[in-house]
């Protein structure tokens, strides 16, 4: 441990004294859920040192935990809200729904409405079937693109993140050559591929070497850490798979309907064979996928036309398309549709965060960063900026103060995921007063850091 990774945590445990004095309920309801639940959370993510708020409303960009502490949301349901917690828009969707039925369990209008709505907005999709969540999307267009080429190999990014499905649960954390979970038999895994991002001649090699079916990749990588594609990049990877006969699949579970109407493909100009989507796509009402393509590809679902199941792509899902989450997307995508200057707004202003906290490094002499693009933001406490997941973690200059900021923001009343990386989901409609509040929360937190160094 370095010296100041020592003062540091000698800091954090300062820090923590304030938080078990504005957290003790949480703190009780921790101590019951420790018992009730493995690692007493509902996902790994959702934990925080020394233990999580536990938050009973929430409101716009504001969430309130048991306590009674109000958060500024950088989160916003893992990204799912893109209005917002509760966005009336949404909210009077889902009540419309509710007379409808919560799960129907057959065909109905409803979702043919939202279908034409989303064939309009998203470049290339002619056609698209739901899931239940993006990790089942990835999973179904995974399938799909072995199907349609007739190859096993899939190429991935180190760090990128498709959810839990097998095949891509690689790869995923540094020093990206182990698989991400236990159980996971390598003869699933054996077939998929890991480059970095943002390198263009690692990714021509190996689809030089290998037979490969389709290279998955996030436009802009959220687990990662918010990292944008370099200037060119994303239209090198599409020159390259045209070359080698090889689907390009993008996960536009977190860049869909945020970067811009049409998710990155419009936002960089860039089309995809296949893209898959999650989170916003419901309007934040419920568990929800999506993947579509151009109908040539997606036929291969066609039960009628191929009417053996070893010949089509199998897809399906007790809950999938439930009015409730198809009239929260329509209303969602529908309001984005009559007013896209709310992507300008947003974009400029996290741009300018961006550009303010690296101005806040500079003038306390911290080495750090801030990556993304849109509104998707991150801070990177390394030693250069960070081009892909490898050199987050490669240039980093201290093992504590990810989680310090973590904590030292839940105190001051900003609130993300995760304690291994700062970066930001943030809802469309966080306006310049909760970007400032949370420019200055960094610099106050960067002060402190500069004054351990010294």
């Amino acid at each position: 441990m370095s010296t100041l990774d020592e003062k540091l945590e000698e800091w954090v445990k300062k820090v923590e004294l304030d938080y078990f004095s504005k957290t003790k309920k949480s703190r009780e309801l921790y101590s019951k859920a420790a018992k009730l639940t493995p690692g007493g959370v509902t996902y790994s993510i959702r934990y925080f040192s020394p233990y999580p708020p536990y938050i009973v409303k929430a409101k716009g960009t504001r969430v309130w935990d048991v306590d009674g502490n109000e958060y500024i949301d950088y989160w916003m349901g893992h990204g799912a809200h893109v209005l917002g917690h509760l966005s009336d828009v949404v909210l009077g969707a889902v009540k419309e729904a509710l007379d409808i039925g919560t799960h129907l369990g057959f065909e109905h209008p409803y979702v043919l409405e939202y279908l034409e709505l989303l064939r309009r907005v998203l470049p290339g999709v002619e056609m698209l079937r739901f899931t239940n969540s993006g990790s089942e999307a990835n999973m179904y267009a995974v399938r799909l693109a072995r199907a349609y080429t007739k190859k096993k190999y899939i190429v991935k990014m180190e760090g990128g993140w498709h959810g839990g499905v097998d095949v891509l649960h690689v790869g995923v954390t540094y020093p990206y050559r182990q698989p991400e979970s236990a159980g996971l038999l390598e003869d699933v895994y054996k077939y998929t591929l890991v480059v970095p991002f943002n390198d263009v001649e690692s990714l021509e090699k190996t689809l030089k070497s290998h037979d490969v079916a389709a290279v998955f990749l996030e436009p802009v990588m959220g687990a990662a850490g918010c990292i944008e594609p370099e200037k060119g990049y994303l239209k090198e990877v599409r020159r390259i798979v045209d070359e080698h006969d090889v689907l390009l699949v993008f996960d536009e579970v977190i860049t869909g309907f945020r970067l811009a109407l049409g998710g990155a493909q419009e936002y960089y100009n860039v089309k995809a064979d296949v893209v898959v989507y999650g989170k916003a796509i419901g309007g934040g009402a419920g568990a929800i996928g999506a993947f579509g393509a151009r109908e040539e590809i997606m036929e291969l679902l066609d039960h009628i036309k191929y009417r053996e199941t070893e010949t089509r792509v199998f897809h399906g899902g007790t809950f999938v398309a439930n009015p409730i989450v198809v009239k929260a997307g329509y209303a969602l995508v529908k309001h984005l549709v009559e007013n896209r200057g709310i992507y300008e707004a947003s974009n400029s202003l996290w741009g300018f965060f961006r550009k303010k906290v690296e101005s806040v490094c500079l003038e306390h002499g911290v080495e750090c960063w801030s990556t993304g693009d849109g509104s998707l933001s991150s801070i990177h406490f390394t030693r250069k900026r960070p081009r892909n997941a490898r050199e987050v973690y490669e240039y980093r200059w201290s093992k504590l103060v990810e989680r310090a900021f973590n904590l030292y923001s839940r105190v001051r009343g900003a609130i993300y995921a995760s304690e291994r990386l700062a970066h930001f989901l943030p809802s469309l409609i966080h306006g310049k007063g909760e970007v400032e509040f949370l420019i200055n929360v960094f610099a106050d937190f960067v002060e402190s850091i500069s004054r351990l160094s010294r």
